[in-house]
């Protein structure tokens, strides 16, 4: 197993951080939430001793530098949809958390070179869904949350509403199989909205993990894990 952390340079004075990890013939890209990297470390956890794992770090969480010209979803999506081409990867398997589940069916949407094989979405935002907004909820006093910074760079990207009204729309023509999946208890964005994401898609399925909240691959990973390892054999 080899680990590298590199930084790209896909454009002029646009950077991006990578963790580069694990070895095998799948390939699987982790795209983070508003937590930032360490939101998907038990995603990169799982997935490396058997895969390569790309990690990226979008601009602007954790410290890093965002041009003001990057302020898109759309922005990231291509940019890493260049990435599986420049990497020379297929039948790639991308997972994302919350906003990074939006930055992964956009990707999925933009896919014109069919580098991706399957899509995992965890507890993800994106499309505007009638009657639930994105709520972006303030942890309990001495808990983890996202850094103020990190939440001004989502909002950056995400714009005002926090969504998208064009993307279920558009999620009707990608082909690739797709699973959602989402915690019984997420106050962000509840299952109803999942479930209303999840029929967008040409061929998704939906699961609910029970007590689990947002991030159901760190509150319940033995039962979420389960459950993307049986949908990517059958993908």
């Amino acid at each position: 197993m080899t680990e590298q952390t590199r930084v790209l340079r896909p454009h002029p004075g646009l950077e991006i951080t990578l963790l580069d990890t694990g070895s095998g013939n799948r390939a699987v890209l982790a795209l983070h939430g508003g937590a930032g990297p360490r939101g998907v470390a038990p995603i990169v956890e799982h997935f490396e001793p058997e895969a390569r794992v790309l990690a990226p770090t979008h601009p602007g969480w954790a410290g890093t530098p965002r041009p003001d010209w990057f302020t898109g979803v759309d922005d990231l999506a291509v940019t890493y949809l260049d990435l599986l081409d420049d990497e020379d990867l297929e039948d790639v398997v991308v997972v994302g958390s919350s906003f990074g589940g939006w930055v992964a069916s956009e990707m999925a949407v933009r896919d014109r070179g069919r580098r991706i094989r399957a899509l995992v979405v965890l507890d993800g935002i994106g499309p505007e869904v009638d009657g639930h907004p994105v709520r972006m909820p303030e942890p309990p006093p001495g808990a983890p949350g996202p850094a103020p910074a990190d939440l001004a760079t989502l909002r950056a990207y995400a714009g005002p509403a926090i969504g998208d009204p064009k993307l279920l729309r558009r999620l009707a023509r990608v082909r690739i199989p797709a699973l959602l999946i989402w915690g019984e208890d997420d106050v962000v964005v509840p299952p109803a909205f999942g479930k209303a994401y999840a029929a967008g898609f040409a061929d998704a399925r939906f699961e609910v993990v029970p007590g689990a909240g947002h991030m159901p691959h760190a509150q319940a990973p033995a039962e979420t894990f389960t459950k993307i390892d049986e949908f990517l054999r059958r993908a």
